[in-house]
């Protein structure tokens, strides 16, 4: 099999592309350069993308002994990623880049092109397992519960899936970096990436002031009363309680944290944690892995990359899903996707829009923000 393996310059897919090789597929690397300016990403950036890892990505291929290519995909990503991502905080919304990247870019951009030039698969190493059984591909989670990406995978469909290959699905992480050194590449102890791979310094709300601006606006209690001024709503997500810097203090003197986000009029609602609770999901754009499923079926869903799942009641509703938890959630927030399981097989995700939150009353705090304004 002819295959495409994505070599981010990271331990793990250096080791899928070795693993490829030695199963005696005809393989050949290649690093994603999703910047137009790579220096930016400088050295010591905590994220996968600089120009630092397209030279540990080289020697890795050259120490596997594959062919080796860096494609420039920074015009799509800018497009495809960054001004989504961007349009997502400005709407009050919160985005997950590394969905977008490996529904719109790894797995379709590169995808895309890989076939157009007579390959058959594209190979990372990202930790989930596939099956493939009656031409169908299931996808499940990987064996280190650790490390398992089947999160950030659970937007790709059938047909991507089908064109797919994840070598670590079946393998503990220490296993790989043993590998690794066995081998003698040189990112064996290199450490994971874990950060927005544009906003290499992890400073996301000073690179969206960069991108919106700032402009103050008010923090308002459940009641409408104002409790202390921020610069910019883009700089909160719901569920956020540190750096809020609050100038009047709960009457209970408990924390309060970020309930909700209301963009036109930058105002940012805010209250106790127990608000913050949620027990029905409402999402839209929903993509299955394996067909569509029944129109009402109970499995787990999971709103965070490495959140715990919790057993549910799922329900397609006018080209949507509704989400009946069984246990609260806390602090999930519209933009944020919710990926759906039976067990351990990803049944498919879809797009949050709406939470019930019932001890949250928006309408009080917003009429409080309309009489400031008047």
């Amino acid at each position: 099999m002819r295959v495409l393996a994505a070599m981010s310059g990271g331990v793990d897919s250096a080791v899928a592309a070795a693993r490829l090789v030695a199963a005696g597929h005809d393989v050949t690397g290649v690093h994603l350069a999703l910047s137009r300016t790579p220096l930016a990403y400088r050295e010591g950036s905590r994220g996968c993308c600089s120009l630092e890892d397209s030279f540990d990505a080289r020697r890795a291929a050259d120490r596997i002994g594959i062919p080796f290519y860096v494609w420039d995909f920074s015009q799509r990503f800018a497009a495809e990623v960054i001004h989504p991502f961007v349009d997502e905080y400005r709407a009050g919304r919160t985005p997950n880049p590394c969905l977008r990247c490996n529904e719109r870019i790894k797995f379709a951009a590169v995808l895309e092109r890989g076939l157009d030039l007579g390959y058959d698969a594209v190979a990372t190493g990202h930790y989930a397992r596939l099956e493939r059984t009656d031409g169908v591909t299931r996808m499940r989670r990987a064996v280190d519960p650790g490390k398992d990406q089947s999160y950030v995978l659970g937007v790709l469909n059938q047909d991507q899936l089908s064109h797919c290959l994840f070598p670590l699905g079946d393998s503990l992480k220490t296993e790989v970096r043993a590998e690794a050194a066995d081998l003698g590449l040189s990112v064996a102890d290199k450490p994971d990436s874990y950060d927005i791979c544009f906003i290499p310094d992890g400073d996301t709300p000073g690179w969206l002031s960069d991108q919106l601006g700032e402009e103050t606006g008010q923090f308002r209690d459940e009641s409408g009363a104002v409790v202390g001024h921020h610069d910019g709503y883009h700089h909160f997500t719901i569920g956020q309680r540190r750096g809020l810097h609050l100038g009047t203090p709960a009457p209970d003197g408990k924390p309060r944290y970020v309930l909700d986000i209301q963009p036109v009029s930058n105002t940012v609602v805010v209250g106790p944690s127990e608000d913050l609770e949620v027990h029905r999901l409402e999402a839209i754009r929903p993509v299955w892995c394996s067909g569509t499923p029944d129109d009402a079926w109970r499995g787990k869903a999971q709103v965070r990359a490495h959140g715990t799942p919790v057993d549910a009641r799922v329900e397609l509703v006018d080209g949507g899903v509704r989400i009946d938890l069984d246990a609260a959630l806390s602090g999930v927030a519209p933009g944020q996707a919710a990926v759906l399981y039976d067990d351990n097989l990803v049944v498919g995700s879809a797009t949050i829009c709406g939470t019930d939150r019932a001890g949250l009353d928006v309408a009080a705090a917003l009429r409080g923000s309309e009489k400031g304004a008047a």
